[in-house]
C-alpha cells in the first residue's frame, strides 16, 4: 500500500484547538501596518490589531488571515503535521547558493587602463606599466584553483584595470581552461568587463567563437557619461556607445550588458539617464551607488551623497522603469530584479551582496595579477589601498586547503552570517539581504559592522521599505511588471489571459 502524508477527512473538520507562533520577524510601518517575515522568506502585511491577535493567540482559526500565516508558516497548529519538512525543504532551497562552493572566480589580468575615472574603485595604472599585467604562469595556477572547486558550473570572468589590454592572456585563459577542463568536465561561463574602447574586430570575432559574453558600463547621455568616465583621446561616451552596437550586431543583444555608477552628477538625470539605456536597446540598468574603494575614497567630497539622497534617486528612477514598462516596453532595474526573486520565490540569488553567508569567498574569489588571492572584487580594491585584511594567499605559495579555509577565510565566515549579527538578527529584512563583511570593514574598521551607522544597510532598508509597499499597494498589473523582471519576460507573457467567460 502506498505511504500517504495526509490525514483523512474527519481530521480537517476537527475545530481547531490552538495554535503555536513559529518564528518571525517584524517592521510596524508608519501606517500603523505590520510586515511579518520569516526565514523561509514568507511574509504577510497586517493591520496593528490583527498583529495582537496573532501574537495573543487570539486569531479566529476560521479566518481567511489564519489560514494564510499557516500556509505562510507563521504558525502551526495540529493539522500541520509535515510543516516541518516542508520548511526544511523551502530554507535549503534558500541556502542552495552555497552548494559547490565558489561559482564567480575574476581574473585580473591588468592594472592598466586607459581611462581616468574619478570614482573608479581600482588604483588603476597608466596603460605603459607592463609590471602590472598578470603573467602566464600566474594565470595557469588560478584556473587549476578554479577547475578544482567543487562547483559543476563556475564562471571565469576577466576584468582591470582594462581587461582588453592584456587581451593575448585573456586568450590563454580561455585556451588552458578548455584544455585543462576536458578531463575536469565543469561548464565555463566566460565574461569580460571592459570599456571597450580598443575594441577591434578580431576581439569580436574571438568574443563570437568562444561565447564570452561582455559587461560594460554606461553612466547615461554624454555630458554625464564623459564628465564620469575621461578619457585622453575623446569621448568616451562616443565610443563606449559605438561599440556597445557592434557588440550588439555581432554578438546578440543579450550578450552584452552595461551598468552605471551614481554620481553627485547623475542625481538630477534618473529620466536621462534611464532614456540613455533605452536608446542603446540595452534590456536592463543597475542603478549602483558609488563604493567606498580605490580612487573614489579620494573623491568622495566631489562626488558622493548621503544614502538618502542615493534612495531618492533610485526611488524615481524605478519609478520611471514602472512607467516605461505600463506603456508597454519591457526593461528591468536589475537590483530590484534580484531583490524582488528573493521577496517572491524561494530560490537565492547569485549576487554576493545580497548573501547569507555572505558572498566574499564563498561565492567570489579573485586572482589579482600579481597571484594574490582576494575574498571579493572589493577586498582586491581595499588591498590595493595598502590593507591586505582579506588577503586569502598567493597562487605560488600556497595550496587551495591553504587558501579557501585558512585563518582569513575563517575570520570572513564568522562575520558573514546576517543570521547571527547584532542589528541583523531581529530586522524583519534579513532574509533578503547580506551581511557584506568587506564594506563594513572599510567603511567602520569593523567585519561585522554596526548597522546604526552602515550606509549598507541604510540603502538596503530604504529600498526594501519602498519594494514592500509598492507590493502591499500596487495594482495587478504593477504585480504583473515585477513578475515579468523576475521570469525574464515581457508583460504581455506574464499577463494571464482574460477566460472566454468574462
Amino acid at each position: 500500500m502506498a505511504r500517504t502524508d495526509f490525514y483523512g477527512l474527519e481530521h480537517y473538520l476537527k475545530p481547531v484547538e490552538g495554535y503555536s507562533l513559529l518564528p518571525f520577524r517584524f517592521r510596524r510601518g508608519s501606517d500603523g501596518q505590520v510586515l511579518l517575515t520569516n526565514d523561509l522568506g514568507e511574509f504577510q502585511h497586517v493591520s496593528g490589531f490583527e498583529f495582537s491577535q496573532f501574537v495573543e493567540n487570539k486569531l479566529d482559526t476560521a479566518s481567511q488571515l489564519y489560514f494564510d500565516l499557516r500556509a505562510k508558516y507563521f504558525l502551526s497548529d495540529d493539522r500541520a503535521s509535515i510543516h516541518s519538512r516542508i520548511m526544511a525543504s523551502k530554507y535549503r532551497t534558500k541556502k542552495s547558493f552555497l552548494e559547490g562552493f565558489t561559482k564567480l572566480h575574476i581574473f585580473v589580468v591588468s592594472l592598466r587602463c586607459d581611462h581616468s575615472c574619478p570614482y573608479c574603485q581600482v588604483s588603476r595604472q597608466s596603460e605603459d606599466k607592463l609590471r602590472y599585467d598578470m603573467s602566464e604562469e600566474t594565470a595557469h595556477r588560478s584556473v587549476d584553483l578554479m577547475l578544482k572547486v567543487p562547483a559543476p558550473a563556475v564562471t571565469c570572468e576577466f576584468q582591470g584595470g582594462e581587461a582588453l589590454l592584456n587581451f593575448p592572456l585573456l586568450q590563454e585563459i580561455v585556451r588552458y581552461t578548455k584544455a585543462r577542463n576536458e578531463t575536469v568536465g565543469k561548464h565555463v561561463d566566460f565574461v569580460i568587463c571592459t570599456n571597450l574602447s580598443t575594441l577591434t574586430d578580431d576581439h569580436l570575432e574571438y568574443f563570437k567563437q568562444h561565447n564570452i559574453k561582455i559587461s560594460t558600463s554606461l553612466d547615461g547621455p554624454a555630458d554625464i557619461h564623459d564628465r564620469n568616465r575621461p578619457f585622453t583621446r575623446g569621448s568616451s561616451h562616443a565610443v563606449t556607445v559605438k561599440n556597445i552596437k557592434r557588440c550588439q550586431e555581432a554578438l546578440g543583444k543579450q550578450t552584452v550588458s552595461a551598468l552605471m555608477t551614481t554620481t553627485r552628477l547623475s542625481l538630477k538625470y534618473p529620466t536621462e539617464i534611464i532614456d540613455e539605456y533605452l536608446r542603446m536597446d540595452l534590456g536592463s540598468i543597475f542603478v549602483r551607488s558609488l563604493s567606498p574603494y580605490g580612487f573614489a575614497v579620494k573623491t568622495v567630497k566631489a562626488l558622493g551623497y548621503t544614502a538618502e539622497e542615493f534612495f531618492e534617486f533610485y526611488k524615481k528612477a524605478l519609478d520611471y522603469i514602472v512607467r516605461v514598462n505600463r506603456e508597454g516596453r519591457s526593461f528591468t532595474e536589475a537590483y530590484a530584479t534580484m531583490l524582488l526573486q528573493k521577496m517572491l520565490t524561494p530560490y537565492p540569488i547569485g549576487f554576493v551582496d545580497l548573501q547569507s553567508p555572505a558572498g566574499a569567498g564563498f561565492g567570489v574569489v579573485v586572482y589579482n595579477y600579481d597571484g594574490d588571492v582576494y575574498a571579493s572584487d572589493e577586498a582586491r580594491m581595499l588591498a590595493e589601498m595598502g590593507d591586505t585584511s582579506f588577503r586569502l594567499g598567493n597562487v605560488h605559495e600556497n595550496s587551495y586547503e591553504d587558501i579557501f579555509f585558512g585563518e582569513t577565510m575563517q575570520t570572513i565566515a564568522a562575520a558573514s552570517c546576517n543570521e547571527a549579527l547584532a542589528g541583523c538578527s531581529d530586522c524583519a529584512y534579513q532574509p533578503y539581504c547580506g551581511a557584506d563583511p568587506v564594506y563594513h570593514y572599510a567603511t567602520q574598521q569593523d567585519m561585522f559592522g554596526n548597522r546604526a551607522t552602515s550606509g549598507f544597510c541604510k540603502k538596503n532598508m530604504a529600498i526594501f521599505d519602498h519594494l514592500f509597499g509598492l507590493l502591499q499597494n500596487g495594482n495587478a498589473e504593477l504585480h504583473e511588471i515585477f513578475w515579468s523582471w523576475i521570469n525574464q519576460a515581457s508583460v504581455a507573457e506574464i499577463r494571464l489571459p482574460e477566460p472566454e467567460w468574462s
